[in-house]
C-alpha cells in the first residue's frame, strides 16, 4: 500500500499484531465501522493514588459528555506511542508525566449511528501532582476519583463512561493492579 502524503491528521493502520500496514485521516478512520488504528490511553493519578478523569467535550464526534480516561488520543504518522501520549497530555490537560506503559488491548465500540473506535490501544500510566488545564476543545471537565469510587460508579453507571475506558479499567484492576500500585508509590516516594 502507498502511503498518503503526511498530514497532522493522519493515523497508523495496523493489523491485530499492531504492525502498520498504511495511514488513512482521522475522521475516515472513525466513520462507519472504523478502521483498526493505532491508538493510546493515559491514566494519570495523583500520589494519593486518585484517578483523574476527564469529561470529554460536548464537540467530540463519537462519545461526546461520557467520562473516560485521562487522555487518550493517536500517534501520528512517524511518531511513537510515548512520544504522542507526552505531546496529547500537555496539549489536553497542560500536563507532563513520565509515562508508563502497562499492556495494549484491541477492541471495537460503535457509537450510535455516527461512527466507530477500532482501535490497537496502548495503557500508558503516569504519576503527577501538578495542577491539570483542560482544553475545551478536547475537555469539559476533570475531576479525580478514589479507585474504589471509581469500580462502585462503573459497576452502577457504566451508561456514564467510555466503552474503552470500562475495558481497561476492568482490565488494569483485574490483571495488572499490583504494578500499578507499585509504581504510585515508588513514584512518590522519588
Amino acid at each position: 500500500m502507498k502511503p498518503a502524503p503526511a498530514t497532522k491528521n493522519q493515523l497508523i493502520l495496523v493489523d491485530s499484531n499492531n504492525a502498520c500496514i498504511g495511514y488513512s485521516e482521522k475522521l475516515t478512520c472513525h466513520q462507519n465501522e472504523g478502521l483498526l488504528h493505532r491508538a493510546f490511553s493515559v491514566l494519570l493519578f495523583n500520589s494519593r493514588g486518585e484517578l483523574l478523569l476527564q469529561k470529554r467535550s460536548h464537540n467530540k464526534m463519537l462519545w461526546p459528555n461520557y467520562w473516560s480516561n485521562s487522555c487518550c488520543s493517536h500517534p501520528r504518522r512517524d511518531e511513537n506511542i510515548l512520544a504522542a501520549a507526552q505531546r496529547r497530555i500537555t496539549e489536553e490537560l497542560g500536563l507532563r508525566s513520565a509515562l508508563y506503559p502497562v499492556y495494549e488491548f484491541q477492541y471495537f465500540a460503535r457509537y450510535e449511528n455516527v461512527g466507530a473506535e477500532r482501535e490497537f490501544c496502548s495503557v500508558l500510566v503516569g504519576i503527577t501532582d501538578d495542577k491539570a488545564k483542560a482544553c475545551p476543545d478536547e475537555v469539559s471537565e476533570l475531576r479525580y476519583i478514589e479507585v474504589e469510587e471509581l469500580d462502585i460508579q462503573i459497576k452502577n453507571k457504566p451508561e456514564q463512561f467510555t466503552p474503552w475506558f470500562i475495558m481497561e479499567w476492568r482490565t488494569l484492576r483485574d490483571q495488572y493492579w499490583n504494578q500499578v500500585e507499585e509504581l504510585i508509590t515508588t513514584k512518590v516516594a522519588c
